[in-house]
């Protein structure tokens, strides 16, 4: 009986136009299932993707938005459902060819590890070369030397189904940013491997999934929900006295987040600062004790399900014509 085909997850949050834009051109030509999960807020932005799915031969996953690390995680379990034997995640907003996909797949295959491309910025510049973390400050780097990334970026990433599994993939407990941080680190100490393909590139069109895409001011989600993951990863990974020392620096991290977007923003625009005040005090209150680890244990009789829309495998079928802009 031959293998089912490898799969391509990617989590939609009324960006039905990237898809088009960047997975299609992806998957174009491959023996691959796609599994698009969507938590799109309005019902149109829902109508849209379901009919791009259809079109496309994709299968569509719908779910409540409880953020990003629970959309790929619905999405590894339809991948796993499917049979395929190795998993790569995209961000709708990245933009990898073909051949680098099947690379990376085929690398993860043979490595067993999680293994990520090399990410620029559309005009060339690195925006993630493998990460490196600074334990006793809270600091996270986006370019480590070859070899020494401690997590890759979850804007793509690839690994087997039983890696994936064996990690209980992304923990659900971070709505967005430091997810990726926490699985690099959890498959550190399962003795996963990390493995950076810098002789692969992916092209992140950062921001591209945000309302304020275009200008250097970041969205308030990515303010707050990057200052409560750095406190939620405390809570699971760090002991006592490290953890107050990453609460008792969360206010200098909050102003270093903050200025990612740039002074001139807060001359007339305080929300910044307050979204970043907002997920810092969520967060030392999620820190105040530390949490169990991830996965949780398996319930023992689950009594409710996400609805589930699914599509054929994709094969070399037809993509949806490209369009521009973003949402």
């Amino acid at each position: 009986m031959p293998l089912a085909p490898d799969a391509v997850v990617v989590v939609n949050h009324a960006s039905h136009r990237l898809l088009t834009q960047h997975l299609a051109a992806t998957v174009d030509g491959l023996d691959v299932t796609v599994v698009v999960v969507d938590n799109s807020p309005r019902a149109r932005d829902a109508a849209a993707v379901a009919t791009l799915c259809a079109d496309a031969g994709w299968h569509l996953v719908t779910v409540p938005n409880e953020g990003f690390g629970a959309g790929v995680d619905a999405g590894l379990a339809a991948a796993a459902a499917l049979g395929a034997p190795v998993v790569a995640v995209l961000n709708p907003d990245l933009a990898i060819a073909p051949g680098d996909l099947t690379s990376l797949l085929s690398d993860a295959r043979r490595t067993g590890g999680l293994v990520a491309p090399r990410v620029v910025r559309p005009d060339g510049r690195p925006w993630s070369t493998g990460g490196t973390l600074d334990l006793r400050r809270g600091a996270t780097r986006a370019h480590a030397a070859p070899g020494a990334a401690t997590w890759v970026s979850g804007a793509c990433v690839a690994a087997t189904a039983a890696t994936w599994a064996r990690l209980g993939g992304f923990d659900a407990r971070y709505f967005m940013y430091w997810e990726d941080v926490d699985l690099g680190h959890r498959a550190a100490h399962a003795g996963v491997a990390l493995v950076v393909r810098h002789d692969v590139t992916a092209v992140h069109d950062a921001g591209g999934t945000q309302a304020t895409a275009g200008s250097r001011r970041k969205s308030d989600g990515y303010y707050r929900d990057n200052c409560r993951g750095r406190l939620v990863f405390a809570a699971h990974h760090l002991d006592g006295r490290t953890r107050a020392r990453w609460v008792l620096g969360a206010p200098g991290y909050a102003c270093e987040v903050v200025l990612r977007g740039g002074r001139r923003q807060l001359l007339r625009d305080p929300r910044p600062v307050l979204a970043a005040l907002r997920g810092t005090l969520e967060g030392a209150w999620y820190a105040r004790r530390r949490r169990t680890p991830w996965p949780p244990a398996p319930s023992p009789a689950p009594t409710t399900g996400r609805p589930v829309t699914t599509g054929a495998p994709v094969t070399a079928g037809p993509a949806a014509p490209a369009a521009g802009g973003t949402s």
